[in-house]
């Protein structure tokens, strides 16, 4: 098969990930070419061809591209490759207007009988409204293909049909399983790595430096964005038994998250908490995955959730937030996640209620201005109701201000900790788990079993297959969409809200 690739960019990131384990699951029975708006940064395992006007809006060159000129282009570079024209362009992430001429891109290629399989890995809808196209259809008549059975379902819902919607599950890279010198639980060690560049060794033990030695870690292996809920994992961090610090491994790149980010390193300074920010740009990344006691997430939102598959072919524990939308799929291929809590709640008296209010139903009726989405007010009321049952809030659900509070509260008083427990017991025993080594085993066998290289290429070959052989007739109503999202018992003010300090 000839199989043509097309994503705004190639610059490292998820979705380029993605892009290239698809190379790799392909390379030997299809010939490939890749179109692109911006060439990656490192080499890359297929032919490329640079399309300006695919590019981030803002980030092509000077020239203002047309749709029409552009997919002349992308024709263009098809044919220069293959005389007859590839079998299927394999468009990524077409939903999010980085571009925003890029669905209207997609209707001129649709026009000229170009044979489109569009891949979903965010939707505009789930929290981005600066990324929503607000005039343009949706393409319609084309094959679809999503990363989870939540999105499937959602799809399916607003409009699409089974025989043009596909999952399309990602695959899983193995830890090389090669551990630095670790100490017994609870024993303290020198840095069992060397530091990048020269680095300071990790941070010290509560209590200041005792003989230049450090105690065993918890690790959140992320970016440090809004959504992955940076001061989740810093409460959880005062519950760890034997005070291992928290290591966070990467900063974040844009604007807001960078504002949201220089807040938490300044609260964590100012109370003496053992965090320590940017590990990632200090020690080995898998290094410090093998060295650390366990691994933690606290992400109140995913797409398709490598954070819950990854630990386990390190032989590491996850603890932390699952998220039950994105978490059935791996349950049902036997991974065993009820070790980790749904909610985190905390009492709403802790924090203005007012003022919760207030900045809820404000971020709330933004939300719909920017979507065009006309919602009730009673509604409204009934969503802020229904996240304060009982007096007590989601932590996932409030903004950094509102977290800081929570966390100052259990900081100024241990009554308040104990409260803490007695609302989430999960917190009386974070990383210690019954059956560890099994669980462990289990896990990381559905892992490799079931998100492998094979399995991948075998689900690949029959989804082009489908999409070659059957056209469909579908389209997509985004009111429907965007109201499967819009869900105000989940409406987290860290994902819709403005910053607040």
């Amino acid at each position: 098969m000839k199989i043509a690739l097309a994503h705004y960019h190639l610059k490292t990131g998820g979705v380029t990930t993605v892009l290239r384990q698809q190379i790799e699951a392909i390379k030997n029975d299809c010939e490939i070419l890749v179109l692109t708006g911006e060439l990656p940064d490192s080499p890359f395992p297929a032919d490329i061809k640079h399309i300006p006007g695919l590019a981030y809006y803002g980030r092509s060159s000077k020239k203002v591209f047309t749709p029409k000129e552009v997919a002349e282009s992308i024709i263009k570079a098809i044919h220069s490759k293959w005389k007859q024209g590839c079998d299927i362009l394999h468009v990524h992430n077409p939903l999010l207007a980085k571009n925003k001429n890029f669905l209207k891109i997609l209707q001129e290629l649709r026009k000229r009988k170009i044979r489109l399989f569009l891949q979903i890995h965010d939707f505009a809808e789930d929290g981005r409204p600066l990324s929503y196209f607000d005039e343009d259809e949706y393409v319609p008549d084309c094959h679809y293909g999503v990363i989870n059975s939540r999105d499937y379902n959602i799809l399916l819902k607003a409009g699409l049909k089974k025989e043009g919607l596909h999952k399309i599950f990602n695959t899983i890279k193995p830890f090389e399983l090669t551990p630095p010198s670790i100490p017994p639980r609870g024993g303290v060690t020198p840095p069992p790595f060397p530091p990048r560049g020269g680095a300071p060794p990790p941070f010290p033990p509560r209590g200041g430096i005792k003989g230049g030695v450090t105690p065993r870690f918890a690790l959140y292996p992320i970016r440090a964005i809004r959504r992955k809920n940076i001061g989740e994992a810093i409460l959880l961090s005062l519950f760890f038994k034997n005070h291992p610090a928290l290591f966070i491994t990467q900063p974040p790149n844009s604007p807001i998250d960078i504002i949201s980010y220089k807040g938490w390193k300044s609260f964590a300074k100012e109370n003496s908490l053992d965090v320590v920010f940017e590990a990632g740009l200090k020690y080995d990344f898998e290094q410090l995955v093998l060295a650390a006691r366990f691994l933690i997430t606290t992400s109140i939102t995913e797409g398709f959730g490598f954070s819950f598959l990854e630990p386990w072919t390190a032989k590491k524990i996850l603890c932390g937030r699952k998220l039950p939308d994105i978490c059935y799929d791996f349950e049902q291929n036997g991974i065993k996640l009820d070790h980790l809590y749904t909610k985190l709640l905390v009492p709403v008296k802790w924090i203005d209620k007012n003022e919760l209010y207030e900045r809820w139903w404000a971020s709330v009726l933004k939300a719909c201005s920017l979507f065009n989405y006309k919602i009730d007010n009673n509604n409204i009321e009934k969503g802020f109701s229904a996240i304060t049952k009982n007096n007590n809030i989601d932590f996932g659900l409030l903004n950094e201000s509102f977290q800081k509070q929570i966390i100052a509260c259990v900081l100024s008083d241990k009554k308040n900790a104990n409260r803490l427990r007695s609302l989430n017991p999960y917190l009386s025993h974070i990383g210690e788990i019954e059956n560890q080594e099994d669980l462990i085993q289990n896990n990381m066998k559905a892992v490799l079993s079931n998100y492998n290289n094979r399995i991948y290429k075998k689900k690949l070959f029959e989804i082009y297959s489908n999409v070659c052989k059957n056209s469909v007739r579908q389209r997509i109503d985004k009111k429907i969409l965007l109201s499967e999202f819009l869900n105000l018992q989940k409406f987290s003010l860290l994902k819709w809200g403005d910053y607040v300090k």
